[in-house]
């Protein structure tokens, strides 16, 4: 893959996959770059949207880390969806004051966020569950109880035969309570997988509120409160 003038050439120590970072804060591509490269993926970089949508449209990329506060945003739909053929996953950086306008449009499994300032353990998380969802797996490998069903290939989960419109946080949570099923998670625990930090225990709340409200429409319900102690999955008395 040839880079353009101005653009940082594909690098790295090993063959992992190959990542585009689209930043325009320098520490932030900086701090990006290492983390990535540290971690064996082949980094490629823009400095803006419009660069990085011409890299998008030049070479092939496995995954994209976009900024989703950069300037020329507006011009791409404000940075919200990147309409190509086969585009690959994108993890989103964003402030909290832009959240509201980047989560409407997330889609399950081809997209995922962090806020900034952002820490390396976090993005290499998101970054490995997106790239997940682009390999191949057995459908026998699908996390499942009872009726409910995970599909780890495309992040989506489904219900007996009713899918479940998941955003990335509400499947993140949704897995973790799946394959800890029978197990008392607290607040914190819930906060510290799904957004590698410590939340206030309302946004815990509604986020568990949302997820009961799509999961469990069916009987018997499945996500369950002990109060005083966290969550709990699983069907009552198992």
């Amino acid at each position: 893959m040839r880079a353009h003038a101005g653009e940082r050439p594909l690098s790295s120590s090993g063959d992992g996959p190959d990542v585009l970072v689209v930043a325009g804060d320098p520490g932030d591509a900086e701090l990006l770059a290492t983390t990535l490269e540290s971690a064996g993926y082949r980094v490629g970089a823009a400095g803006g949207a419009a660069e990085g949508m011409a890299r998008l449209t030049t070479a092939r990329f496995d995954l994209v880390v976009w900024d989703a506060t950069l300037p020329d945003n507006k011009d791409l739909a404000r940075g919200r969806r990147l309409v190509l053929d086969n585009r690959p996953p994108v993890l989103f950086l964003i402030t909290c004051d832009y959240l509201h306008t980047l989560l409407p449009e997330l889609g399950g499994g081809a997209e995922d966020y962090v806020t900034k300032p952002f820490r390396a353990a976090e993005i290499l998380g998101r970054v490995e569950v997106l790239l997940r969802g682009r390999r191949t797996e057995p459908p026998s490998g699908m996390p499942r109880y009872g009726d409910l069903v995970l599909d780890e290939v495309t992040c989506r989960a489904r219900r007996g035969a009713r899918p479940l419109d998941l955003t990335p946080a509400e499947y993140r949570l949704l897995r973790h309570l799946l394959v800890n099923a029978g197990q008392v998670l607290s607040k914190e625990q819930i906060s510290r997988h799904v957004w590698n930090d410590f939340r206030a225990s309302e946004a815990i709340e509604k986020l568990v509120s949302r997820l009961r409200q799509k999961v469990d429409q069916e009987e018997p319900a499945l996500i369950h409160t002990r109060r005083g102690f966290g969550y709990v999955f699983g069907r009552p008395g198992t």
